[in-house]
């Protein structure tokens, strides 16, 4: 097992030099360094010192990613909210308890008899896996599969099985007011996206202007679906007219409720809204492929289970763990976090529950230098605010993985500052765009109302490799990012 990094260092020698940051009136420990990182020290506490975290809460460990050796701490055994720091556990608990080439497995079969004219008797199954990253194309790619195997009809249902998960789709700290929002997305072992972003369990909705004043919104969904009822209360006005539109789903329903007005010739209003049942949101795509395909269905759409001894019709194993992380945490994907936990607790204890996930996780954790007891897991994205870590443990474990196999996988994951391609630079492409810390730092970003978080690795301009955490929390400034990245780059410029 890695050293613990050390947590109280001597600073006799600092007393003299080091400020008291804003937000240490809360708590007895004063922000220390090791004496070879004085005027890091230093410059850290004055930034620190900013009033924007005036009553603020902060947790900030800088480390030695060679040693361990921590060489700046202030707060850093304060018990915070990661917000999206978050994913760091979740993935490196993916990682261990799964490997990097896992993949997720989507099948079709049927219970029926095929009889030579091309009629299938019986029901044909949609079977999901915890593939979060099913596309339409996936769905054509099925109902092409089956008609060559030569249905023409189904005398039966079509039947969505989503039990390789439980079937409670939100964790239970979402708040009320995300539940229709991408972030906030529910979790199904049967699921589809929209796009190659892989938010699944969403559908775009987009909004244009109608033909002239007066008339309707016009409205649209990618991808087409039925899984999803359009309530359209929005109105076209005049080309000068306010644009304001709102695009919710209804709470518990499958009613999307879209209000307000756009001007006629404005471009479109786009929103990625959570459906409320993803496996039946799939199950319609594959009906429409089907019937694209000419293959017609006289049964309706439900929900079920896969009979033993059906026989398969298509398949569709997903991309490897290694290539979904860039999507996962260059774009923080809370569904991707939620389904790891769900599939962490499948394979490893046969359950696969949000419980049975952060059990496993914990496991894995102790691994590497924390006690999980002195944390709180909740959730495997962070959206909820009962998860507690610290930026000691934080930085302890990513010290501990350095030496994994998978960890040039969880190090490629990482946004990279100021990149500004989308799947390289991430939450950091528009961050540190210039000087030391630009393509230099690799951190996950987080960020809940009144927490921002950033945690990750930097390279130093004496060529230490380091390792910091910055948790802040219960702050009521617009935004403390520029204080964030100010740290980041002085560490760089150590």
């Amino acid at each position: 097992m890695p050293a613990t990094p050390k947590k109280w260092l001597s600073a006799i020698a600092l007393s003299a030099l080091l400020l008291v940051p804003a937000g240490a009136a809360e708590s007895p420990q004063i922000a220390v360094a090791t004496e070879d990182h004085a005027a890091l020290g230093n410059t850290l506490n004055h930034i620190l010192n900013d009033p924007r975290l005036a009553g603020a809460t902060i947790g900030v460990n800088v480390s030695k990613a060679e040693t361990g050796e921590t060489v700046y701490a202030h707060t850093d055994d304060l018990l915070l909210h990661p917000a999206s720091n978050m994913k760091i556990l979740t993935g490196i608990a993916a990682l261990d308890s799964l490997g990097p080439d896992h993949r997720f497995k989507t099948d079709v079969s049927h219970d029926g008899r095929l009889n030579n004219g091309g009629v299938l008797h019986g029901n044909v199954y949609l079977q999901g896996r915890g593939d979060p990253t099913l596309l339409k194309s996936d769905f054509e790619k099925f109902a092409k599969d089956v008609k060559a195997k030569g249905v023409k009809k189904v005398k039966g249902d079509l039947i969505a099985d989503a039990t390789w998960y439980d079937d409670i789709r939100l964790s239970e700290d979402l708040n009320w007011s995300d539940e229709s929002n991408y972030t906030g997305a529910a979790v199904s072992a049967l699921t589809a996206s929209p796009n190659t972003d892989y938010d699944a369990g969403t559908v775009i909705v987009n909004v244009n202007p109608g033909k002239a004043a007066g008339d309707p919104a016009t409205v649209t969904l990618d991808p087409a679906t039925d899984a999803v009822k359009i309530d359209n209360r929005a109105k076209t006005v005049a080309k000068d007219g306010r644009k304001s539109i709102s695009i919710e789903r209804a709470h518990g329903t499958d009613t999307i409720v879209i209000e307000g007005t756009i001007p006629a010739g404005a471009t479109a209003s786009r929103s990625w809204t959570a459906v409320w049942d993803p496996s039946l949101y799939a199950l319609d795509l594959f009906k429409k492929a089907l019937e694209a395909e000419g293959i017609s269905i006289s049964g309706g759409l439900k929900k079920g289970s896969v009979p033993a001894g059906a026989a398969e019709l298509a398949s569709k194993q997903s991309m490897p763990l290694r290539d979904l992380f860039i999507p996962f945490m260059k774009l923080s994907n809370n569904g991707h976090a939620e389904v790891l936990v769900k599939e962490i607790g499948k394979v490893s204890a046969d359950e696969g529950s949000w419980d049975a996930g952060l059990n496993v996780m914990a496991d894995v954790l102790a691994k590497y230098g924390v006690d999980p007891s002195a944390m709180r897991l909740r959730d495997g994205s962070g959206m909820s605010h009962k998860n507690l870590v610290t930026a000691g443990q934080l930085s302890t474990l990513l010290y501990g993985i350095q030496a994994e196999p998978w960890f040039p996988v969880f190090l490629e994951s990482l946004p990279v500052a100021g990149d500004p391609d989308r799947m390289t630079g991430g939450t950091l492409r528009n961050r540190m765009t210039d000087g030391p810390a630009k393509g230099n730092v690799q951190a996950k970003t987080g960020s809940l109302t009144g927490v921002s978080t950033l945690s990750g690795y930097v390279t130093g301009a004496d060529g230490e490799e380091y390792i910091f955490s910055i948790l802040m929390n219960n702050y009521l400034a617009g935004s403390v990012t520029p204080i964030q990245d100010d740290i980041a780059e002085a560490i760089a410029g150590q």
